[in-house]
């Protein structure tokens, strides 16, 4: 059996308007990774390997958290998500959402206009996005023992679309909640991967860090 351990990186610059002006962690967000380091190293702290994606965010939570980095994957890197709402606003008229209700119809259409090639002059496919987070798991699950994954999350809504065989809406809802420094687990078990947890918080449940549930 191989375990997968997939966590989102802490709170990135939330009032950001393009890519490298998010990848940075906030105060917070430093303090939610080393909770959950915290939390790992008094529970089950052990993993085979560690790996992050080449994104800033994602390499600082896993430092944040405790753990060494065995290897910097760019295949679980995020998705460009400022790139596409800037082609979707150009290309079909849907502005960019300016507060956390919009949020949560726009990525709903981005996804939605992304899978059907429907955006044009955008940095990935979304056929390419899936392969290359499905090759990632497809290389995790043959790997012995535990493997810590430290991404984003539109990485991992598309772990949960490839292990669950969601369709790409029941995809961007998933992506919607969850959570900065969640732990979502994987089990391939039988030569099939199976969901084990989701957008756990253990580190986040105590009352006085209630205000560190974050989602952006």
């Amino acid at each position: 059996m191989a375990e997968i351990i997939l966590v989102r990186h802490g709170q990135a610059n939330a009032q950001a308007n393009d890519e490298a002006g998010y990848d940075r962690l906030s105060d917070l967000g430093r303090q939610q990774a080393g909770w959950l380091g915290a939390h790992l190293r008094d529970t089950n702290p052990h993993f085979d390997r560690v790996l992050t994606g080449t994104l800033t965010r994602q390499a600082d939570t896993a430092r944040g958290m405790g753990y060494d980095i065995t290897a910097q994957d760019p295949r679980l890197n995020e998705l460009s998500y400022f790139a596409l709402a800037h082609a979707l606003e150009d290309q079909h008229g849907i502005p960019a959402p300016r507060d956390a209700t919009e949020f949560a119809i726009h990525l709903p259409q981005v996804i939605d206009h992304w899978a059907r090639d429907r955006l044009e002059g955008i940095p990935e496919r979304f056929e390419a996005f899936a392969a290359r987070i499905t090759e990632a798991l497809d290389e995790a699950c043959n790997a012995p023992g535990r493997t810590l994954i430290v991404t984003s999350g539109g990485v991992i809504g598309m772990a949960l679309r490839h292990t669950l065989g969601l369709e790409n809406g029941g995809m961007a809802k998933i992506m919607l909640q969850i959570m900065n420094s969640s732990v979502h687990r994987l089990e391939y078990v039988h030569d099939t991967l199976m969901l084990g947890a989701f957008n756990a918080t253990p580190h986040l449940d105590i009352p006085d860090r209630a205000h560190a549930r974050t989602f952006v």
